[in-house]
């Protein structure tokens, strides 16, 4: 399917990077030009990588955004050593900041807004934060809390099962394609297209089952209540009326967690806000950094 945010994001320099970060190397994406006044993190969600962020980014002209793939995702090998668990995840968001953007707005969609709020919360140093359709109550208690019940049982077998059944089924097209159509609440069919093919093309290219397992587990048993409190910098919530994950009501409670915070609402769209909505995102964002 076409792009429909290709013409926007052809217009933004980007650059292939890699850095060595906690004994193992990050692959990252630079968009926008070196000198820009404004340099934002960007943390994509679980199983995806950073091209799921590209048409928020092809929104931002004027400001540089880096974007990593998280270890065990996309071109990022897994961390050595380590398990995948949010401690793992937290260290290396702010040795990746500290090493390659320094002084950075942090933006984390999703499970990435889990890993953000962990990080500052823990100490990385970031003058503002920004978490597009955060996960601000436990997903098992989400309006689809089932569903997430089914996936637990999913991840537990594809990781249980031989490791070739195991893989197999955790990377199964069929299966990929009900949870995009799941999460997808767009009624353009073109742009729903889109969506699915993102997520056939990129929702399984993550390192092994072993890695996917571990993040799954860590997406599940955290959500960002627990760090807002220690939060004291000018944070950002984009969250959707329609979300799955985390209903309106529990983002709209989030919101009085931080001790600095404000809350924009998306009608219309669910847990996608990236792919189905990233003017309105990118115009929030745009707002709260001038501001």
């Amino acid at each position: 399917m076409p792009n429909p945010y290709a013409p926007l994001l052809a217009e933004i320099p980007v650059q292939r990077r890699t850095a060595e970060v906690l004994g193992g190397t990050t692959a990252y994406w630079t968009y926008g030009d070196e000198d820009a006044a404004t340099t934002i993190v960007a943390v994509h969600g679980f199983r995806g990588e950073h091209h799921g962020l590209e048409p928020v980014v092809a929104h931002l002209p004027g400001i540089r955004v880096i974007s990593p793939d998280l270890p065990g995702f996309g071109e990022t090998a897994p961390l050595p050593g380590r398990a995948h668990d949010l401690d793992a995840y937290a260290d290396w968001l702010r040795a990746f900041v500290e090493s390659e953007a320094p002084g950075a707005v942090v933006l984390g969609h999703s499970f990435g807004s889990i890993v953000a709020s962990a990080a500052v919360a823990g100490g990385l140093a970031t003058p503002r934060l920004i978490l597009v359709n955060p996960i601000g109550a436990p997903a098992l208690e989400g309006p689809r809390g089932v569903l997430t019940r089914l996936a637990v049982f999913y991840y537990l077998a594809g990781a249980r099962l031989p490791r070739a059944l195991g893989d197999a089924l955790l990377r199964n097209a069929l299966i990929v394609r009900v949870m995009s159509v799941a999460m997808a609440k767009t009624r353009e069919p073109a742009l729903r297209r889109f969506v699915h093919e993102q997520h056939d093309t990129y929702f399984s290219r993550f390192a092994d089952r072993d890695v996917l397992h571990e993040a799954f587990v860590t997406s599940v048993s955290h959500d960002v209540r627990a760090f807002a409190p220690r939060i004291a910098q000018p944070t950002l919530l984009i969250a959707a009326e329609k979300d799955d994950i985390t209903p309106i009501e529990a983002e709209r409670h989030l919101a009085t967690l931080f001790p600095d915070a404000e809350l924009v609402e998306i009608p219309a769209v669910g847990h996608l806000i990236h792919y189905e909505t990233p003017a309105a995102a990118a115009s929030a964002i745009r707002e709260f950094l001038a501001r």
